[in-house]
């Protein structure tokens, strides 16, 4: 139960049995967990947050991790492997990824070649330097291949910072939103923190992650005080999260 009425709302008193849909915690395939044994600190620093369900999403994007469900699918295994009883106890791992929407990434989709978070909800990122010039197309083009496109990170992307209305328009396309935590603290500056209680003051975020890549930001997200005017708008969106995610 959350505490309403302390002086400090922490985000940590948020978290106990949550799913947690966007991490980096496969070791050695990305920019998140470079080792096994970095692995196994986050899941212990995590789940001693109350977190109890993972999806890990290590990056597929083309020129810098051209990752497989081969690739994925060995590093899953790795973790597996290296689990204790102890640690394994009362948690799920169960892997997918996050896509950047390049070329690549269009002939998976032409496939249907896709590492979901859950039936089929894919997890989706562009570059923060500039966005798409066919985002609405691609958008389209993944719902027609019967897929849910889940936006990471949207208020990241500083380009549409000046121009707040157009996230609007990409859920009006079906597009669906995932806050990371840490954009609720200036962590990634105080834009993207602004940008991040807009989207949720104006109900736009449907899902929200962690993006967990090392210890640093779990330690920055169990230190992480809340703004009292969001809480009660991000308990439920997590608790939608937890819905739509859970495998238990």
């Amino acid at each position: 139960m959350f505490h309403f009425f302390s002086k400090k709302l922490f985000l940590k008193d948020l978290l106990e049995d949550f799913v947690d849909i966007h991490n980096h915690i496969l070791p050695g395939i990305d920019d998140g967990a470079k080792t096994i044994e970095d692995s196994l600190l986050l899941l212990k620093k995590m789940k001693a947050l109350g977190i109890k369900q993972f999806i890990p999403t290590p990056h597929i994007m083309q020129g810098f991790y051209p990752n497989t469900d081969e690739t994925i699918g060995s590093a899953y295994q790795i973790l597996l492997g290296a689990l204790t009883s102890k640690l394994l106890d009362d948690i799920t791992v169960n892997p997918a990824a996050e896509y950047m929407l390049d070329s690549n990434f269009e002939s998976l989709l032409e496939n249907r070649n896709l590492f979901t978070l859950k039936r089929d909800y894919v997890l989706i990122e562009m570059s923060y330097f500039q966005a798409p010039l066919n985002l609405e197309d691609t958008i389209f083009k993944i719902k027609t291949q019967g897929y849910i496109p889940v936006l990471a990170h949207p208020e990241r992307y500083s380009f549409y910072h000046n121009n707040l209305e157009y996230y609007k328009k990409l859920k009006q396309l079906g597009c669906f939103f995932q806050l990371n935590l840490l954009s609720l603290s200036n962590h990634y500056g105080k834009n993207v923190e602004k940008t991040a209680n807009y989207l949720i003051e104006e109900q736009l975020i449907d899902f929200v992650g962690t993006d967990i890549h090392n210890e640093g930001h779990i330690d920055k997200l169990s230190n992480l005080v809340l703004n009292k005017k969001i809480v009660k708008s991000l308990d439920e969106i997590i608790e939608n999260t937890n819905r739509t995610f859970s495998v238990i």
